[in-house]
């Protein structure tokens, strides 16, 4: 089953997708109750409209959170070198699958426009591929944890690469970096549909690439470092996962400018301008495509107050036992 959503007289509408159009379900329905039935009939309208692929799409499923992991070794290396200078990856990323939570309420469909980032030179995209949590789920083992995804959509996280490498310097992660747009699309496509290409827990799913028509680069899903549930075990350790978050595969090998900015030890190709349309294909999901466009001004926030070197230096200083209590 595939799952799609278009706006519909200013209200967004999902429909499970057949061909070239678009069968809508009820405005009360619920996604995922659904996707778990198997039975999209319960829920639709019968209503049929046409259904473009190279036209503006809304996100195909409700998102609650995004959760983005870095699990492919090539992107991993190359991508440290141009964004935080490192030689080589850590002893760290080998022991547990990192992430990080992006922005839901900057999620949008295939076709949409993507704004520059406020102060933002350095613009780069992420091919990744998403799966979509189905069914709620809480402290789940590995072999639990892939009954609860609905499916897999294409997910492309836009980074503000010279916003990005100020913020990792802080130690706390991207922030600003990574806020101005996630692309999720242009389907959301259905476990049962993907069993032909599954080895070892993984998906042998061919992803490539391009910017303005040209490939930039590519590789298969399959050479995730972590397989899905893994992943989903991890992000539900201690706590829920729920139906509509989000869990992305981090970007696979050659599918940024960062990483063969890394490589090559220049910003060959270039950043993205304005103008510029990056399209992203997976296999058995489809394509999506998004065209950057000016953003809005940089509306500056002045530097930090810094405390006096006396109180900084004394800790004995009873006004820095204040701060340390408040």
């Amino acid at each position: 089953m595939r799952i799609g959503s278009l706006i519909v007289d200013g209200v967004q509408r999902y429909g499970v997708v057949d061909d070239h159009h678009i069968t809508l379900l009820a405005e009360s329905a619920d996604v995922f109750d659904v996707l778990e039935s198997d039975d999209p009939s319960v829920a639709s309208t019968g209503h049929r409209l046409p259904w473009d692929p190279t036209a503006q799409l809304a996100v195909p499923v409700p998102v609650a959170s995004i959760r983005d992991f870095i699990t492919f070794e090539q992107h991993t290396a190359g991508s440290l070198r141009a964004v935080t200078g490192a030689g080589a990856i850590p002893d760290a990323w080998y022991e547990a699958p990192a992430f990080y939570f992006s922005n839901p309420h900057a999620a949008i469909g295939s076709g949409a426009t993507v704004p520059m980032p406020p102060g933002c030179e350095v613009l780069d995209f992420e091919l990744e591929v998403a799966v979509v949590i189905g069914t709620a789920g809480y402290n789940l083992s590995v072999d639990e944890a892939f009954d609860h995804v609905a499916g897999f959509t294409i997910l492309n996280d836009w980074s503000a690469r010279d916003l990005q490498g100020r913020e990792m310097r802080v130690g706390l992660g991207t922030v600003k970096g990574k806020d101005t747009a996630t692309t999720l699309g242009p389907v959301l496509v259905t476990v049962d549909e993907f069993v032909d290409h599954e080895v070892d827990g993984r998906f042998d799913l061919d992803m490539e690439v391009f910017v303005n028509g040209t490939r930039i680069g590519g590789d298969t899903l399959a050479n995730m470092a972590w397989t899905f549930a893994e992943l989903i075990a991890y992000a539900s350790r201690g706590t829920w996962v729920r139906p509509g978050d989000v869990l992305g595969s981090g970007t696979c090998g050659g599918g940024c400018l960062a990483e063969l900015w890394g490589w090559r030890g220049d910003r060959q190709p270039p950043p993205l301008r304005i103008g510029d349309t990056v399209s992203m294909t997976v296999e058995g999901i489809g394509s999506i495509h998004n065209t950057v466009i000016a953003g809005p001004p940089l509306q500056e926030v002045p530097p930090a107050r810094r405390q006096p070197s006396s109180v900084a230096a004394s800790f004995g200083d009873d006004r820095r036992g204040e701060a340390a209590r408040l």
